[in-house]
């Protein structure tokens, strides 16, 4: 019978080997998927295989004259969502989920960025496509279909289960609850596949859509308990900056390796380099972004919770409740606002920041854009912050205001007369980029701060600058090790190389008296430092992060897949390594730290999927239920 089910169907199987074998050779050549035993490569080799049996499968319920057709538009369907991953890999270095599929509304003014990753040899993923049409057209007496009994079906289907469970029983046994590791994508699709993985991020999209529904007061019980066990009291900064206007710059792409550096003998940050010499410089300081990047440091920074580990949050939950800083502050006179030379929808931030409460967003359509004073993603970031001076006079003071750069943004590009430094020189076209643009944001900024100075704008206000997130992904590290001279770049290094530049900068207080902090820290310590050194309160707020200038609280930072950095050591790819050496050292120094990381992330989760801050109204639940009881 198999010999007779296989001779039926040797068009379903072809199609089912050519997309097993290009399947494999992306994952090593496209992926970076790091492999530690046979066992793994074994895996990985195999895992594609159970989900092409079942999707080619399908074909068997059609009729007969349908059924290739069926397998050759299985086959393309397959093989974009392959080519997807691929691309959207080589900047990221992660895969796609449903979430970020769904943000098309970002898809026209992705431009550059997605043509950045294109490459000559990409019409090779479709190959086997090619193949099959051809087969199908030219070669009948191959293809030619025939009738399937349902006895045969069933063997069939019985069969393709059989390779599922041998697959998933081996990754299991070679990584316990593998399943239970959302946030590690490249564990998952190492063990399961690229395909399987597309089919249980379907499956985990509709069981968080099903948490908001069947939450209620109470899931913040445990929340808040875990909250107010590890709120810390105020530093001895706090209301240093009481009343002052608050200028925030989320710095694009800039990673704290370009500080203090020099191409060619020139400075690339030499403002920065300066500033910091006048301020509170945290040089230990980690982007803790997910899929979302800016707008995930975004979420961070006015919330103090963890983005998603899929999806940006902008987009997923932007109707959710927060106790976000715009509506802190409104309370203490502030009035809020964002200045971004971008379309107002994307990011979804128009939406977004009206659930943050902000008072005005200064968009695209607030700035006067030419092609003379734009490249890239749009205004170049000295004509952005030149035309904010007069949008930034018409606001009521006291206020706090986020401006966001765009220059330095991938595929960083920048016209010849912007160049104030060379191009590095390695076979990263991306790196050698990278370091003209950073210093032209650089640039961008010291003649804002001039301005501010010059209108008298400067004294009364305390400046934060931080990074959004990486600029250069690991898919560059080759030449990353070059610039950095070493002779490769271990996953200890790739977590050192999150981190971003961190500056206050309060006149009057800090160049007096400017420190460089060696704390570790993280994007989750914005809200409540700053709130901090304005005098405000956090005590009832919902907040993960912690005073960064504060010295009783446990020196741990988070990142979104699961990694995390103490003063010790630092955790990636289930491998601890001690930060003093570098090397890896022995698990049971990092393992103290695993379940509070893990809860931690945990619970911001059912924050944002449960919308839990709808059942908050500053109060503790206990103290909520007492007050209806007393009614």
């Amino acid at each position: 019978m198999i010999k007779s089910s296989l001779t039926k169907s040797r068009f379903l199987f072809l199609a089912t080997v050519l997309l097993w074998i290009k399947t494999y050779i992306v994952y090593k050549t496209s992926f970076d998927i790091k492999i530690e035993s046979v066992m793994q490569e074994f895996i990985l080799f195999i895992n594609p295989l159970s989900f092409l049996l079942l999707f080619f499968g399908l074909s068997l319920f059609i009729k007969e004259k349908r059924r290739n057709m069926f397998i050759i538009i299985a086959s393309l369907i397959s093989s974009i969502v392959l080519y997807a991953n691929v691309v959207f890999y080589r900047f990221f270095t992660d895969f796609l989920t449903l979430p970020v599929l769904f943000q098309t509304s970002n898809m026209s003014d992705l431009g550059t960025s997605i043509t950045g990753n294109l490459e000559m040899t990409d019409p090779l993923l479709f190959i086997d496509v090619l193949i099959l049409f051809l087969v199908n057209k030219y070669k009948p007496s191959f293809t030619i279909a025939r009738d399937i009994s349902k006895r045969e079906r069933r063997a069939y289907f019985v069969l393709v289960a059989a390779v599922f469970f041998f697959n998933l029983g081996l990754a299991e046994a070679e990584r316990p609850e593998l399943l239970t590791r959302t946030f590690d994508r490249e564990l998952l699709v190492k063990n399961i596949g690229t395909y399987n993985y597309q089919i249980y991020d379907i499956v985990l999209q509709s069981k968080s859509s099903a948490q908001r529904a069947l939450a209620d007061s109470s899931s913040f019980v445990e929340i808040e308990n875990y909250l107010n066990a590890n709120n810390k009291e105020p530093s001895d900064k706090f209301g240093i900056a009481k009343g002052k206007n608050v200028v925030i710059i989320s710095m694009e792409s800039l990673q704290n390796f370009v500080i203090n550096e020099k191409i060619d003998g020139e400075e690339i940050t030499p403002f920065l380099n300066q500033f910091i010499k006048e301020s509170y410089y945290f040089d230990n300081f980690y982007h803790q972004t997910g899929q979302g990047k800016t707008s995930d440091s975004e979420f961070l920074l006015e919330n103090s919770l963890y983005p998603l580990g899929r999806g940006a949050v902008f987009f997923t939950h932007a109707s959710n409740e927060y106790t976000a800083t715009p509506e802190i502050i409104k309370e203490n006179g502030y009035f809020s606002s964002v200045f971004h030379s971008n379309n107002k929808s994307f990011w979804n931030r128009d939406i977004m920041y009206n659930s943050l409460g902000y008072d005005k967003f200064f968009d695209v359509e607030s700035y006067e854009v030419n092609e003379e004073n734009s490249i890239g993603w749009g205004l170049k970031d000295k004509e952005f912050f030149e035309q904010s001076i007069d949008l930034l006079k018409t606001q009521p003071e006291p206020y706090y205001s986020k401006f966001i750069t765009l220059t330095n943004h991938f595929p960083f590009e920048l016209a010849e007369e912007d160049k104030m430094v060379n191009e590095y020189t390695s076979k990263s076209r991306t790196l050698n980029r990278y370091f003209p643009t950073v210093r032209y944001m650089d640039e961008a900024i010291k003649t804002f701060i001039n301005r501010l100075k010059e209108e008298g704008m400067y004294e009364n206000t305390i400046f934060v600058l931080y990074g959004d997130h990486y600029g250069i992904s690991e898919n560059h590290n080759k030449a990353m090790s070059q610039f950095l001279g070493k002779d490769e770049i271990t996953p200890f290094d790739s977590v050192q190389l999150q981190k971003v530049p961190f500056i206050i900068h309060i006149p009057g207080v800090t160049d007096k008296d400017p420190q460089v902090i060696s704390k570790v820290t993280g994007q989750i310590d914005l809200k409540p430092t700053i709130l901090s050194l304005l005098g405000v309160d956090t005590s009832n707020d919902v907040h993960f992060g912690s005073d960064a200038f504060s010295e009783d609280d446990l020196e741990l930072t988070i990142l979104r897949d699961g990694s995390f950095i103490t003063d010790k050591y630092v955790y990636t790819s289930n491998t601890c390594y001690d930060k003093a050496t570098g090397l890896e050292t022995e698990e049971n120094y990092c393992e103290p730290f695993v379940e509070k990381v893990n809860t931690e992330l945990d619970f911001s989760d059912e924050i944002v999927y449960g919308d839990l801050l709808r059942f908050y109204n500053g109060t503790s639940y206990e103290e909520q239920s007492g007050d209806r009881e007393s009614k």
